[in-house]
């Protein structure tokens, strides 16, 4: 899926922050009158006449000048760079070209940011920030929300502390608001958290016929993955895998209402999946992903979109992996998998900071998944992939937002298992112990390709001792969601280099040591991505390993 940057309304807030204004007190004075002596008229040729009045003397003190009180000021706060799309107005047809644009933050950013969503007419409530609590608990968190003055809508932060009462989902300080149009595209405030790193909005040339207002968003940077150590490479016959162990028994919570306190989830007895028995595959391979986006970006027709299921399907393939529900997703591969008897793995995907519900696109996945709702196609849900290495989520809140997916997909009537998936070294680093209690199979991407030194011939095995770290981080069964080797790009440690020959060994090697547990990636090769760092973001489709 290709990755979701802070809305690009969000500019439509930058400038709303406004200046406090000091109000001067005029100081009140009392006026103090001067009596009027007599005074007597000279004439011109008369005799001056002296009078001299008499009286109790007196101190006269002339009254001071008023003093003006000073109005003070307030200097606004210099406003805080961070990586938001950034507006570019085309007053006239014609070509532009905007430069790069590059944007470093070095710690922690959460600002005041804008989302926006479609709606009919009807009243919503959007926004705020969901929290799951197990007890009672009292919590601090900030939110966005809008404050009127002098006529002047502005969004802004602010903090509260709420008293949740009891164990359930409570969701703080949400905005409602009411549509009257027929349709319309509201626009509210959220949270926005940047995290440390360099942000790059590339160069840009683009050609308008009318007036209009381009918005060039910033890529997120990723951390480099961490380099794991491997014995040195030696020719070796890789045996033949043990089967795989029973899978674990896990506990599903019971259907909820999101935006309110629901209650502590209780224990059932583990619900049947839908492709019936255990997860994995019933030949020598399981899965293969599956984005439905042309070579373009532009989303694949629904023909398309059949005849590439149909040749998974010849490839004896049981499962499709997909990462959202955008460019229909749901209901061309839906449509297609029914119609070649394969079972899918959905998912709900974090492309940015914004770990909740209340992001807007996590808000509008989940509700594609409730009106769809075939869940006798459905074999697993995936929340997140890769969410704690790229930064876009803590431990807490993706746990948080794993129980909320949960209520929500199970109140639409799904009962089947849920995971997230991250690479090797984000299991190692955080705690991740309430994730590995809210998921039900434990699911890493692995891809021998990174790690220096490994061969194309070693690749089952390292992807194999991959899963066995997070399965015992967990303490679960374990699936491979993302597994590969790229035909582009450059060389790892001067012997692991990408290239035809080397995909399809290191393709079979993964197949034959635990193919009944791996999602390989990707059916085809995404050219409207980036290259990468690496130069091989673009070239992991493997059909042809698979004579498609």
């Amino acid at each position: 899926m290709k990755g979701a940057a802070v809305a690009a309304a969000a500019t439509l807030l930058a400038g709303g922050v406004s200046a406090h204004r000091g109000h001067g007190h005029a100081a009140a004075h009392k006026l103090f009158e001067r009596k009027a002596y007599n005074e007597s008229t000279c004439v011109p040729g008369c005799t001056t006449v002296y009078s001299t009045i008499k009286g109790t003397p007196e101190l006269y003190i002339p009254t001071a000048p008023p003093t003006i009180a000073a109005v003070p000021t307030t200097t606004p706060p210099p406003a805080v760079v961070v990586p938001t799309p950034i507006p570019q107005t085309c007053p006239t047809p014609g070509t532009y070209t905007f430069p790069a644009t590059t944007v470093t933050l070095t710690e922690t950013t959460t600002v005041c940011g804008a989302a926006t969503t479609e709606v009919p007419s009807g009243t919503y409530t959007l926004g705020g920030v969901t929290t799951v609590v197990e007890t009672e608990t009292t919590v601090v968190c900030p939110y966005a929300t809008t404050k009127t003055e002098n006529g002047v809508v502005t969004s802004v932060l602010e903090t509260t502390t709420y008293v949740c009462p009891s164990a359930g989902t409570y969701t703080i300080a949400p905005i409602t608001t009411t549509v009257t149009e027929v349709h319309a595209t509201v626009v509210y405030p959220v949270v926005t958290t940047y995290c440390p790193g360099t942000y790059t909005a590339p160069a840009v040339t683009t050609v308008v016929e009318t007036a209009t207002v381009i918005y060039c968003p910033f890529e997120t940077p990723a951390p480099a993955p961490a380099p794991v150590d491997v014995p040195a490479p030696q020719a070796y016959e890789v045996a033949a895998p043990p089967p795989p162990p029973p899978a674990q028994e896990y506990h599903a919570p019971p259907p909820a209402a999101a935006a309110a306190v629901v209650p502590k989830p209780k224990k059932h007895s583990p619900p049947a999946y839908s492709g019936g028995g255990d997860l994995g595959g019933k030949g020598e391979k399981w899965a293969m992903t599956y984005t439905p986006f042309r070579d373009d970006g532009h989303c694949k027709t629904k023909e398309e979109v059949y005849n590439d299921i149909a040749a998974i399907a010849r490839a004896n393939f049981d499962t499709l992996r997909v990462y959202s529900t955008d460019c229909d997703t749901l209901p061309h591969v839906g449509a297609a998998a029914e119609a070649h008897g394969l079972k899918m793995i959905v998912g709900i995907f974090i492309g940015a900071p914004g770990c909740s519900n209340g992001n807007p696109d996590v808000a509008t996945q989940i509700g594609a998944l409730k009106a769809w709702k075939r869940w006798d196609l459905v074999s697993l849900c995936v929340v997140g992939n890769e969410a704690l290495f790229n930064g876009f989520c803590t431990p807490g809140q993706l746990k948080d937002l794993i129980y909320h997916v949960k209520s929500e997909l199970g109140s639409a009537g799904y009962k089947g298992p849920y995971t997230t998936t991250d690479v090797v070294s984000a299991y190692e680093q955080y705690d991740v112990s309430e994730i590995c209690a809210a998921i039900d199979v434990v699911a890493c991407n692995s891809h021998a390709y990174f790690n220096g030194g490994t061969l194309p011939h070693q690749a089952g095995e390292f992807v194999k001792s991959q899963l066995s770290i997070v399965e015992k981080i967990c303490g679960k069964k374990g699936y491979v969601m993302e597994t590969g080797w790229p035909t582009k790009g450059q060389c790892f440690g001067g012997v692991t280099c990408p290239g035809y020959h080397e995909q399809k060994v290191a393709i079979n090697s993964i197949k034959d040591v635990l193919g009944k547990q791996a999602v390989f990636f990707s059916f085809d090769n995404d050219p409207w991505k980036g290259p990468g760092d690496c130069g091989c973001e673009q070239s992991w489709g493997c059909r042809q390993v698979f004579g498609v």
